[in-house]
């Protein structure tokens, strides 16, 4: 795996996938600047090798060119994350991209504007992708977040560096983690899968019980696994057409002998509201009119246990409504119960939206081994598929 420290950059420009895609107000400003904070060690490294670098991202989902989604907005927040003078250019292909990039100079960064005002760049276009790559001499993707689109600049611009492309620091370290969690983990490996429905994680829940020896079954999608056991769940959320495939889940995970943890007891509201009434019952035997919101004492208990024998931990999804305050105990308790299982020596990998705003809100960032940038891309390497942003440098 060619990575930035199997390159020197001196006098070389870099072309840098990053992914800026990061939330703005509706005064443009950045609300939340992790993925920008993320790129920077690898931006860094190749400025003090004497190189200089020019980043390319997209923002959100344009239509054409919209000033709402233009990369200008965000170049002050860069320039005070990174340090240094950030230049920009209001194209990022054609002669005033090239000209911008032509005149850049060993220790300088350039930022082009957002790669989606072009239908080229998601479309993988080939000509679009040659364009991009006569702007560089060294092709550096370190947007793992989009490592999972064949887009032209994630994937098809490689192929215009057949030796000069590598890692950057961020996505090396993203797949690292996640070898970690799925071929070399340390055992006891334990995945920890929340969140409200099984469907949107079927395929990683067959894919990772080859690896695992524990798995933990949370937040909504615990229902669908409990009625299809014969328990009573009330007005618990419920995907009725998927109980067959939760059963043979857990047949699979018998034959394999991964041991499933199931809550035993939930918060029960009577209303989808923080100020519902609640009330602590086993989570077979969930009264009508009330609903399962979050993972009971006696759950809790079983689950810090399971998290403190292990050794290797994959935390994907919630364990309740954790948005709502009277509901994120259990979200919160088993952050903590991680967060001192990776203080005791376990390597602990979160990833995917929910856990990652969780993990954020709660102050457990610092805490776990590493969080993941890459919501999508985290779930498809979980599911096994091979990444083509990952294969393109690879290949």
């Amino acid at each position: 795996m060619k990575t930035l420290n199997d390159f020197n950059f001196k006098n070389k420009k870099a072309l840098i996938r990053v992914d800026f895609n990061v939330p703005l107000n509706d005064k443009f400003e950045v609300t939340d600047a992790t993925r920008i904070v993320s790129a920077k060690p690898t931006i860094i490294k190749i400025l003090e090798d004497g190189g200089s670098c020019i980043l390319m991202s997209h923002l959100g989902r344009p239509k054409g060119i919209q000033d709402e989604f233009s990369l200008g907005h965000i170049v002050e927040k860069v320039q005070d994350i990174l340090g240094v003078n950030v230049k920009f250019v209001d194209a990022c292909v054609g002669e005033k991209a090239e000209a911008a990039a032509a005149s850049l100079e060993p220790g300088e960064v350039l930022l082009l504007e957002n790669l989606r005002f072009h239908k080229e760049e998601t479309a993988g276009d080939k000509d679009f992708a040659a364009q991009l790559a006569k702007l560089g001499d060294i092709y550096v993707n370190d947007a793992f977040g989009t490592a999972h689109r064949a887009h032209a600049s994630t994937t098809i611009v490689a192929q215009f560096f057949p030796n000069d492309k590598c890692f950057g620091y961020l996505l090396a370290q993203e797949i690292e983690s996640i070898d970690k969690v799925m071929k070399t983990g340390e055992k006891p490996v334990l995945a920890i899968l929340g969140g409200a429905k099984v469907s949107s994680k079927i395929t990683i829940i067959e894919n990772i019980l080859d690896k695992v020896d524990h798995l933990i079954i949370g937040g909504g999608m615990a229902f669908t696994f409990v009625k299809a056991q014969g328990g009573k769940i009330g007005n618990s959320i419920c995907e009725d057409d998927k109980m067959e495939l939760a059963l043979d889940i857990l047949k699979q995970a018998k034959e394999k002998n991964v041991v499933v943890h199931i809550p035993v007891d939930v918060v029960a509201a009577d209303d989808f509201s923080n100020d519902a009434n609640t009330q602590v019952v086993d989570i077979n035997a969930i009264p009508d009119g009330w609903e399962g919101v979050d993972a009971g004492p006696k759950s809790r208990k079983q689950f810090h246990e399971v998290v403190m024998q292990s050794k290797t931990i994959l935390w994907n999804g919630p364990l309740g409504v954790f948005e709502m305050e009277s509901f994120a105990n259990g979200t919160i308790e088993l952050g903590n119960s991680i967060a001192e299982a990776t203080k005791n020596g376990a390597f602990s990998l979160v990833g995917g939206g929910d856990s990652v705003a969780a993990v954020k809100q709660f102050g457990f960032e610092e805490k776990v081994s590493y969080v993941s940038t890459g919501g999508g891309a985290m779930l498809e390497s979980l599911e096994g598929k091979k990444l083509p942003g990952i294969a393109a440098i690879l290949e």
